[in-house]
């Protein structure tokens, strides 16, 4: 990439923006003066492929200290930021494959410059680099792998059941300092985030349909009923329904929250949620917004077919007349709204799920001949770990439990 005057400005913007996301990640920073000291991935190769954030710019910089040779590339189409894009390449010296808007063609283009770093140990956002890495022999073998997101655990999973995944990986997603915080808080706040710059819409009082209520949608629901959204939720499991039930959403079937609906939301990682069925029997003017990782829940295709005419009436927001003339709005085509309209998760909860990232990349080189071509949970020994650092850094403490503690909850024979 040439610099001109353009590109070293908004490589500038980025080095800021980097800092400062840096200040709020104090779990990372703590990891990397460590890494700085005992470089526990010298020369080792990583690609990435993740979202291109500020916070994601905090990681790259904890594997270099840690002396890791780092290719990062994309892992959604939307999700870049070219400002650090721009920065991490000039100001830190770190191969970065990434353009806000790309197309698939360039985003898969992308994915293979990344993997011309040939890595011993893969992170991924969706699962994409596996996938990739699995439809050819590309002549090496990584010795492990991270995944960040459910939607890539799921298909990591399936790999793994299959018998066909090469290479062990380890399930970042499924710590509980990552999915109790940042699918859950991270998610609640930055959905909204995109949803209210896409639209600049007013939340309160308004019909809020959930489809999906695992931890991505209980966040959701949860800001946008403290945003005074009346909530639904529409569910497929049984236990799920029941608890937003209890925790005060109306929950109702699809069909029926389709109807009245003003402002939709996916969070599932499935295919087809909101499908033709629904468009027909929407109010005019609804609005469609996913928070998945890949753009499928929505399904566009059909949208298209019922439609007679389309434009794009404001940024991230395309309009589908129906038919029927009823018109439908669809945020971010599709795609996470709180990547494609705003800035992503907060800094605050990256900080933990990254802190992961960076611990299960030591854990990788030191334990990878020990793991078979499964996917593994976080050891829960690192999730602990960076429990006690984040309340640490919160100038938070808690309570240990006594000898005579320990011994009563490891005893069968005390009882009152």
């Amino acid at each position: 990439m040439k610099y001109d005057i353009k590109n070293i400005n908004l490589a500038r913007k980025g080095k800021l923006r980097i800092e400062w996301a840096m200040n709020n990640m104090p779990v990372l920073n703590l990891i990397r003066k460590r890494f700085e000291k005992e470089k526990p991935l010298k020369n080792i190769r990583v690609s990435c492929c993740l979202h291109v954030t500020t916070e994601t710019a905090g990681l790259m910089l904890t594997l270099k200290s840690a002396g890791a040779k780092i290719a990062l590339c994309a892992s959604n189409p939307l999700s870049t930021q070219d400002d650090v894009a721009s920065s991490l390449v000039k100001d830190y010296g770190i191969p970065t494959f990434a353009i806000k808007g790309e197309d698939n063609k360039t985003y898969y283009k992308h994915i293979l410059s990344a993997l011309e770093n040939k890595p011993e140990i893969t992170m991924d956002d969706g699962a994409d680099v596996v996938s990739t890495l699995h439809k050819k022999d590309y002549g090496f073998i990584p010795i492990g792998g991270t995944e960040e997101t459910t939607t890539g655990v799921i298909r990591l999973r399936a790999m793994a059941s299959d018998g066909v995944l090469q290479y062990p990986i380890i399930a970042v997603n499924d710590a509980q300092t990552k999915y109790m915080f940042d699918n859950r808080y991270g998610t609640g706040q930055s959905t909204i985030d995109g949803i209210i710059r896409a639209t600049n819409k007013l939340i309160a009082g308004t019909n809020f349909v959930v489809c999906g209520y695992g931890w991505c949608g209980r966040g959701v629901a949860m800001r946008a009923k403290g945003m005074s959204a009346n909530v639904i939720v529409c569910e497929v499991d049984p236990l799920r329904a029941l608890e937003a039930t209890m925790d005060g959403f109306r929950v109702m079937p699809l069909s029926k929250a389709a109807k009245i609906g003003d402002i939709f939301c996916t969070t599932t990682g499935d295919v087809s949620v909101i499908r033709k069925e629904h468009f027909l029997v929407m109010k005019d003017g609804a609005i469609l917004s996913n928070s998945g990782h890949f753009n499928v829940e929505i399904d566009i295709p059909d949208l298209k077919k019922l439609s007679t005419k389309r434009r794009v009436i404001r940024e991230f927001i395309e309009e589908f007349t129906l038919k029927n003339k009823k018109r439908i709005y669809v945020l971010g085509e599709g795609r996470l709204i709180n990547l494609a309209a705003a800035e992503g998760h907060p800094a605050q909860v990256m900080d933990m799920s990254f802190a992961n990232q960076a611990f299960s990349a030591e854990y990788i080189r030191k334990h990878h001949e020990d793991l078979d071509n499964e996917v593994y949970p976080v050891p829960k020994d690192i999730d602990d770990k960076i429990a006690l650092l984040k309340l640490k850094s919160m100038s938070i403490g808690i309570d240990r439990l006594t000898e005579r503690q320990k011994k009563y909850l490891s005893s069968w024979q005390e009882g009152t």
